[in-house]
């Protein structure tokens, strides 16, 4: 089912984003294709292997591979600096355990956003790529890269970190590129807001890049009003909307296998219920 003027957005989330990978399998199995897809870190992870139509390959990351190799932990924040094994997931993941299929990533005719935050600017990136490989996984592993537990990655030069620093939910991108209807898939329940509250982060951290910190100051306010404009557009019936109906109980670096199981099934049951009633 090929959906004409249809975009797709995918929030982030770090392990939550194992409910957009069952999202996602669920509209593969189904063909269910569209035009226009822009991801936010775990977004983005899963969203270049939804482009290339490897069904199963995000779960696999997400939740076999973790499974046996351990991939997030404090022993790899204290060894390398960064909290996820990033040797693993964007080398020997992406070139030897479970190849990503370039070739029909590079050939499939929908455009793929994913959203990096600049740290000399403070500002969001809406990058894409479609003939370099290298290119390609930088962007990715830049838009998943946390800020104060992974290190800054670069990309064309320019040190940049995750996407939803800046831009969370990239709904209004989206609509900027002429897609007024999107789907939508969050990992955050309905109803769901930061605590906004205002604090100061220490001299030491990132003082080289004054922008960035400011932008991190205003994090939660910035997505708990992306959050109430996702509200408004689901309720004026412009964008489709699949989130957890369950409770959340996965956080962000979660590694408890069965939970992330159950996210998992529990996305593709919800794509199921609420693609087969709205397209």
């Amino acid at each position: 089912m090929k959906l004409e003027n249809i975009g797709l957005v995918l929030e982030g989330g770090g392990m939550r984003g194992t409910f957009t990978s069952g999202v996602l399998d669920y509209m593969m199995d189904n063909d269910i294709e569209v035009p226009y897809g822009i991801g936010v870190s775990a977004g983005a992870c899963n969203g270049v292997s939804y482009v290339s139509h490897q069904r199963g390959r995000a779960k696999f990351s997400n939740i076999d591979l973790l499974d046996k190799y351990k991939y997030i932990g404090l022993k790899h924040l204290i060894r390398t600096g960064s909290i996820i094994d990033m040797d693993m997931l964007y080398n020997r993941f992406t070139e030897e355990i479970l190849p990503f299929d370039y070739d029909s990533y590079f050939a499939r005719p929908m455009r793929f956003e994913m959203v990096t935050t600049d740290c000399l600017t403070g500002k969001a990136c809406y990058m894409e790529e479609h003939t370099d490989r290298r290119r390609l996984i930088d962007i990715v592993k830049a838009s998943a890269s946390l800020p104060y537990v992974c290190p800054i990655c670069p990309v064309d030069s320019r040190p940049m970190l995750d996407g939803g620093i800046v831009d969370s939910i990239p709904i209004e991108r989206a609509i900027s590129q002429g897609y007024e209807r999107n789907i939508v898939v969050l990992t955050r329940n309905h109803g769901y807001r930061k605590k906004e509250k205002t604090f100061k982060l220490p001299a030491f951290i990132y003082r080289q890049y004054p922008h960035l910190r400011e932008a991190l100051k205003v994090r939660s306010i910035v997505y708990n009003q992306q959050l109430a404009l996702i509200e408004q557009l689901e309720t004026e019936g412009h964008i489709i909307v699949i989130r957890p109906e369950k409770p959340i109980v996965v956080d962000r670096m979660e590694r408890n296998v069965q939970k992330l199981t159950d996210l998992y099934n529990e996305g593709y049951a919800c794509a199921e219920k609420i693609l087969s009633q709205a397209l």
